[in-house]
């Protein structure tokens, strides 16, 4: 009974790999992906959003921290 049950389980396994691999094959081949395409019009593509970003970050951070030292 447990080799039927690990024969069963190969033969899923095998069947699933199967399927999966036909459907990587049958992706479309003309897709043309540039990630070098620069696009201006992003709002967060612009460093200086990041920058911003990350101070406020730091800023809450700090701030979180210092407050929940003080109650103690």
């Amino acid at each position: 009974m447990k080799e039927i049950k690990k024969i069963k389980h190969h033969v899923t396994a095998l069947i699933t790999t199967l399927f999966l691999s036909a459907m990587a094959f049958a992706q479309e081949k003309s897709v043309d992906i540039n990630i070098n395409k620069s696009s201006g019009t992003n709002w967060y593509s612009s460093p200086i959003v990041w920058i911003i970003g990350a101070a406020v970050f730091i800023l809450l951070l700090v701030a979180l921290l210092r407050n929940n030292n003080s109650k103690d």
